[in-house]
């Protein structure tokens, strides 16, 4: 049988699949705790796309860098942010993830949550670490500009542009076009968030 020292880009991809003692024999056998496959992939980084927090945290006391990044900008933390795990964010917090550290579409960690609709990741995000609340991506949009823009204005993104707001988020910053996040829900029909933004900019 091959060792895993002779298919390090093979290795990580058993992650996915494997029991948590097979992991654990592998890292004792010299596997490369940040060996990548070929799309990039750290085996810390396929655990947590596959829901295995327990082998998430195996990997972290192995020392595996939760920063490094794949071939398209995801990593434990940002995937986290993406998919809505609180929990897996929490972990990847409290052991010093890189908040600034972009995704493909050049948002840092808040800007997927805020469009996809995970309160309750905003809610920490906003509340309880230092995250830029006001980063704008590549497309020229702020979270709170996502959070209008590529949502419903239901209740849920209603909360979401109320803890953006709180947290700091800057009413007026506009967006490559220079249209406000106002004109951007006034134009939309939502009529809570603009009310919202209203009362924020005063």
């Amino acid at each position: 049988m091959r060792t895993p020292k002779q298919s390090s880009t093979q290795w990580p991809t058993l992650v996915a699949t494997a029991s948590l003692d097979t992991i654990k024999a592998h890292l004792k056998d010299g596997a490369s705790i940040d060996a990548v496959d070929t799309e990039g992939r750290t085996a810390i980084l396929i655990a947590a796309k596959a829901g295995k927090l327990d082998i998430v945290k195996v990997l972290l006391e192995a020392g595996a860098d939760i920063n490094k990044q794949d071939n398209i900008n995801l990593n434990p933390f940002l995937w986290g942010c993406i998919s809505g795990n609180l929990e897996l964010v929490k972990l990847m917090v409290d052991n010093g993830a890189d908040l600034t550290r972009l995704t493909r579409f050049g948002g840092v960690g808040i800007h997927p949550p805020a469009e996809k609709g995970h309160v309750d990741v905003v809610r920490y995000l906003a509340e309880e670490t230092n995250v830029n609340v006001n980063y704008t991506n590549i497309c020229g949009w702020t979270p709170l500009l996502e959070a209008i823009i590529l949502r419903d204005g239901g209740p849920v993104q209603q909360e979401i542009v109320a803890l953006l707001l709180a947290a700091g988020a800057d009413p007026t910053m506009v967006d490559q076009w220079g249209v406000s996040p106002l004109e951007h829900a006034q134009k939309m029909g939502f009529k809570e968030i603009a009310a919202l933004l209203s009362e924020a900019i005063g």
